[in-house]
């Protein structure tokens, strides 16, 4: 999860030479990598920042769309989380209305690698149906899990999601924001 947030990190900060290691250390080392404790000497870089190559949307956006539906968002919480119970980290459990659910490990095999980009685009598709990938925003709880969604999307070859920046923190800390309890968006 972490990595993947990264990922999508590095590209918004324009960095578009970003990769990940499908199953992490453990693929690494079932493949018979080698390893190391030494650390290599640090080079001094020249990235510098510029136009993001991620989006993201605010919640101001999110609540609009509530009324217009001009996107699809995407909630990469479990199900549990997403239907109102067993909230422990926020004060109020539940979704933003009309948000559908794919929880993230839905696009990962049992090994903890991504599944094929076909198998991924035809699940991505059924949940989506025809809405293109620059209309869809994620979201998550924090930021960190929705990553893991945009990062599957891309594998698709489904290119564009928006992150929703504020995640399920900012919108249920505002009393006025409309909160969905239950397994329907």
């Amino acid at each position: 999860m972490y990595a993947a947030r990264a990922w999508w990190l590095l590209r918004w900060l324009g960095h578009d030479a970003v990769a990940l290691l499908d199953g992490g250390l453990q693929a690494w080392e079932a493949a018979g990598l080698p390893l190391t404790e030494d650390v290599p000497a640090q080079n001094t870089g020249d990235f510098r920042a510029h136009a993001p190559l991620a989006v993201t949307v605010d919640a101001q956006t999110v609540e609009h769309n509530i009324g217009t539906k001009e996107r699809v968002v995407v909630d990469a919480r479990a199900n549990d989380r997403y239907h109102g119970e067993n909230e422990t980290l926020d004060r109020v459990g539940g979704h933003i209305p009309g948000v559908l659910n794919r929880f993230l490990k839905h696009s990962l095999t049992a090994d903890v690698r991504f599944k094929p980009a076909h198998t991924l685009r035809e699940e991505f598709h059924a949940l989506l149906a025809d809405t293109l990938a620059e209309h869809v925003v994620l979201q998550c709880r924090s930021g960190v899990t929705a990553c893991v969604n945009a990062l599957a999307m891309e594998v698709a070859g489904l290119h564009g999601a928006a992150l929703y920046a504020g995640f399920w923190s900012e919108w249920s800390s505002d009393s006025k924001r409309p909160v969905a309890t239950g397994p329907n968006p």
